[in-house]
């Protein structure tokens, strides 16, 4: 959730998964539902006959397409990543966030890479989201062992076709005992809400990357919402947030708790920028931008997961905000920065 220098930063997220897990099918969900904003799709098959492309894109012809409903998918292999990031990031395309789609026998790690390697300055990682088949989970695991290197890696795991097993609860157990800090969501053809990986909301529609408009809604507004069985936060507050209290919070942030988006004001430790922070699962980044001329210098955060104390998190929320210190010291944004896109990344780390 970061900011171009002339706009918006592009959030790339590497979407992944076994052969057969569902990944074209939760990509097609994530496009029908995309409240308006459009994304750019890269669909890396395996083979010569780009079924997934087809399946995406619900046409034949030309590696690159454009939808009705707003996408723009192309079918691609790995040497042309870049070419094709380059050719989704441009103004022109409008696009809000991509996602690639990797091939079932894809190495995930090194499409995350090659995210991370690009230099666009309008691109920037958005995390690794794992599909796995729950009916066929353990069979593909004694298949392919990598898998649990692969869950390992995750930011978010989709625990898909729930509905087609009736152990359901182990299977989940099982992945989340392969994990290290993603959440896990369970699904059923592939309906995930958008909201868990990004804003469903036009740039243009947006005060930055994330508007506040629906923050106080009551829950019966949200009844034919995928998330309607899940637990939302919303932490606003006028008080400036200790950096060092928020990251110790943000590292031991519990398993359930699957997304956290907003702003966050550090106050004397940076008065010239608020800094948006985007978290799904382990990832989590902080991308610092400009206060908005005459804007309340507030922090505004929305959490959103299953099985949370949304009481106990709102306290804990309450400690970060910063003690009445007119001054910073020089090492407390330390923690924050490493979270910042320019540090170093590595998804093997």
């Amino acid at each position: 959730m970061v900011v171009r220098s002339g706009g918006r930063q592009i959030p790339v997220v590497v979407l992944a998964g076994f052969l057969g897990s569902g990944k074209t099918t939760l990509l097609n969900h994530l496009l029908h539902r995309s409240g308006g904003s459009r994304i750019g799709a890269v669909v890396n098959d395996f083979g010569a006959v780009e079924i997934d492309a087809m399946a995406v894109a619900g046409a034949l012809g030309d590696s690159t397409v454009s939808l009705g409903n707003g996408c723009l998918c192309c079918a691609v292999d790995g040497s042309e990543l870049d070419e094709y990031l380059e050719r989704l990031a441009r103004p022109s395309a409008g696009i809000d966030v991509i996602v690639i789609e990797a091939s079932g026998l894809a190495e995930p790690q090194e499409l995350v890479r090659m995210v991370l390697a690009s230099e666009h300055p309008d691109i920037v990682y958005g995390g690794l989201v794992e599909v796995v088949d729950a009916a066929e989970f353990d069979d593909t695991r004694a298949r392919h062992p990598e898998i649990d290197r692969h869950l390992a890696l995750a930011d978010l795991v989709v625990v898909n076709k729930a509905d087609r097993v009736t152990d359901a609860a182990r299977v989940l157990g099982l992945v989340r005992s392969l994990v290290d800090r993603a959440a896990v969501v369970p699904a059923t053809h592939g309906r995930v809400d958008p909201e868990f990986l990004f804003d469903c909301r036009p740039g243009e529609e947006r005060v930055g990357q994330l508007s506040f408009d629906d923050l106080h809604r009551d829950d019966h507004e949200h009844a034919g919402h995928l998330h309607a069985g899940y637990d939302s936060l919303s932490f606003v507050r006028g008080r400036p947030t200790d950096p060092r209290r928020l990251i110790r919070f943000l590292d031991s942030r519990p398993g359930g708790l699957y997304r956290i988006k907003g702003y966050v004001d550090f106050g004397p430790y940076d008065t010239r920028n608020r800094y948006a922070v985007h978290a799904v699962g382990r990832f989590l980044r902080f991308h610092p931008e400009p206060w908005p001329a005459g804007a309340e210098r507030l922090t505004q955060l929305v959490l959103i997961g299953a099985d949370i104390d949304t009481a106990a998190l709102r306290a804990e929320l309450e400690a970060c905000l910063s003690d009445d210190t007119p001054h910073a010291d020089e090492q407390g944004m330390w923690g924050v920065l490493r979270y910042v896109r320019e540090a170093a990344e590595d998804p093997a780390a």
